[in-house]
């Protein structure tokens, strides 16, 4: 239940950093996707189904709070959870290339789904120059910014098993 709690809480701090603090640090109105961040760590960290849920729950802020079609941000993001999952068993602590490919990867399919759910859809062609002005810069800056997020959600998620293993521990 405390594990629950706290993956809240990261959700809701990450969602309102980048709707306030990153909404600053802007480049050219783009800013790094932590809501990815988080969802491709807890999935590859903890498992698909974890990664699903989290996944869930960040679709759900995206869908209600910043609008668009509301499920399709939640899909997305349910996928991206589920997706890293899949990479569990490849998961070490100590090696962040995986983490990066993985986050990059879901960053490019985030911004993909985007453009279908959003542009394609409604007729907008110009795919090139979604690519190249969104979908390419949010991507490195993701990337970048995940340097520094993930290791904190990384320690965050050693300290919770570590006291799951103790509390188990104590009734075995």
């Amino acid at each position: 239940m405390k594990r629950k709690g706290i993956i809240l809480g990261l959700i809701v701090l990450a969602f309102l950093l980048e709707s306030t603090l990153f909404s600053h640090l802007s480049f050219a109105g783009i800013k790094p996707n932590l809501l990815i961040i988080l969802t491709s760590s807890f999935g590859f960290m903890r498992g698909k189904k974890e990664g699903l849920w989290v996944g869930l729950v960040c679709g759900v802020f995206v869908d209600v709070l910043w609008g668009g079609m509301l499920g399709l941000q939640m899909l997305i993001f349910s996928v991206i959870g589920y997706g890293n999952g899949m990479f569990r068993r490849l998961f070490y602590d100590d090696d962040i290339k995986l983490p990066l490919v993985l986050i990059g990867a879901s960053e490019l399919l985030y911004g993909f789904a985007n453009y279908v759910g959003f542009h394609l859809l409604k007729g907008d062609f110009a795919f090139y120059n979604y690519f190249s002005h969104i979908i390419l810069p949010e991507l490195i800056y993701t990337v970048l910014v995940t340097l520094v997020v993930y290791q904190v959600v990384l320690k965050i998620n050693k300290k919770l098993e570590a006291e799951e293993q103790r509390s188990a521990s104590r009734f075995v």
